[in-house]
């Protein structure tokens, strides 16, 4: 099998899978350790995977986004401390956009429910978790919702949200890096994003650690729009310095 075929196979693997075993893909194409390595670096250097200890995951483009089914079973335990963590951020706000990924619906789950609190969001999976809760109002935005993650998008919830003025936005991502800001897939979902972060005073974004460095299609925020950025120690202490240097406080659970 030619390097090209293998490499195309092992690609699809890990947006398959959600990630890729050098051991097992090793085993599995009948090749070297270090032949998968050099596979896998390829791919990266393409902007198609993210190298990890042992393996890869793939990175969200353009071409590719992984469903909302995908994202509940990759890397839960780190999610929920980092929601837990970024839940803590609350203090005294009235209005909060939480934004659609697994993350985030996490974090809804977890908002204080003891005094009245207003939640925006454009997930519906989002404002199912927390809309029976008495002192929790639940704004769905309106528009197109998109199958794979539940959300809504277009130019209604863009208007709806520019006629508000939100004091905290939790955000999540598909890629994020110092170089080119945060980043999504599709240009409907980025002007959602946009928005959010425009009509609000504060801004968290909480994401693990494999959203760092890897890029996508559309910008809707630079590092520096940001409070704090809530992550996991799989950010190095070193890199997560790097990021704070650009205005945001970076905790890592």
């Amino acid at each position: 099998m030619r390097a090209e075929e293998r490499q195309h196979r092992i690609l699809a693997q890990a947006r398959h899978q959600g990630r890729v075993e050098v051991a097992v893909a090793a085993a599995d194409y009948g090749v070297a350790l270090e032949t998968i390595r050099r596979d896998l670096s390829e791919l990266e250097r393409r902007g198609l995977v993210r190298r990890t200890h042992g393996g890869a995951y793939p990175v969200e483009s353009a071409g590719f986004e992984t469903d909302l089914a995908q994202r509940v079973t990759l890397n839960v335990e780190n999610k929920r401390r980092i929601a837990a963590e970024a839940v803590t951020l609350v203090g005294d706000a009235e209005t909060v956009f939480v934004d659609e990924g697994y993350t985030p619906q996490i974090l809804a789950a977890l908002l204080p429910t003891d005094r009245p609190l207003t939640v925006v969001t454009a997930s519906l999976s989002t404002a199912a978790a927390v809309a029976d809760s008495a002192n929790l109002t639940v704004l769905l935005l309106g528009g197109r919702v998109r199958a794979r993650t539940l959300a809504t998008v277009g130019s209604w919830a863009c208007a709806m949200l520019s006629g508000f003025v939100i004091d905290l936005a939790f955000l999540g991502t598909n890629g994020i890096s110092r170089e080119l800001g945060l980043t999504t897939p599709d240009p409907v979902v980025a002007d959602v994003k946009a928005k959010a972060v425009e009509v609000s005073r504060r801004r968290v974004f909480l994401g693990d650690h494999s959203k760092f460095g890897a890029s996508s299609f559309c910008r809707f925020a630079q590092v520096g729009d940001f409070e704090a950025i809530v992550t996991d120690t799989g950010l190095s202490s070193a890199e997560a310095h790097r990021y704070s240097l650009m205005g945001p406080h970076v905790i890592r659970v």
